[in-house]
């Protein structure tokens, strides 16, 4: 069994071939037969796991198993209790409500790379960092989320998927799993 966790930047997508030319995981992993284990946005940045196992991809991206992810969230303005609360309970969508949600306003911006194509920027307006650690993985979902509270989202980063965290690997950058690794994915 092959697992490998990947530092997807922006505006990469989340396959191995574009008929269009754009730059794909093919551009930075030389590796064959693996496939991800869920999709990350081409707008997005962060950990992607990818696999040769069907059964741990069915583990990772099948919503009865409610695999936590967790995702540093840069937000336009700061959010308030009441618009953090209701990210914690859930939040009504097109598609139904949310499942509750780990949430957390960050004191400090995050150490991250930066971006190819940086944030919009308007200087009257000030930015916030949370930490969200959903068990659901709706298309957009914390994107939908944050502008449904009045905070749309500017930058997301996909930090960890359950125990497998971004530390220690650089932005565009692949490494394999141990099997401590990959036993705890199955747990």
């Amino acid at each position: 069994m092959k697992v490998v966790k990947f530092w997807k930047p922006y505006g990469v997508l989340p396959q191995f071939t574009d008929p269009e030319g754009r730059p794909t995981l093919a551009d930075f992993i030389p590796l064959s037969n693996i496939y991800p284990a869920g999709r990350l946005d081409f707008d997005s940045e962060g950990l992607m796991i990818l696999t040769d196992d069907g059964i741990l991809n069915a583990r990772l991206t099948q919503p009865r198993f409610r695999h936590p992810k967790t995702y540093l969230v840069q937000v336009e303005k700061i959010p308030d209790s009441r618009a953090l609360q209701s990210l914690r309970t859930g939040v009504e969508l097109n598609d139904g409500m949310t499942l509750p949600t780990k949430v957390k306003l960050l004191d400090t911006e995050p150490i991250l790379p930066p971006r190819s194509k940086p944030v919009r920027e308007r200087k009257a307006i000030p930015t916030a960092w949370l930490s969200m650690t959903l068990t659901e993985g709706r298309n957009r979902q914390v994107r939908r989320m944050t502008a449904a509270v009045g905070h749309p989202t500017l930058r997301l980063v996909r930090w960890a998927s359950g125990p497998v965290t971004l530390d220690g690997l650089e932005e565009g950058r692949w490494a394999e799993l141990t099997a401590s690794e990959v036993k705890q994915l199955f747990s």
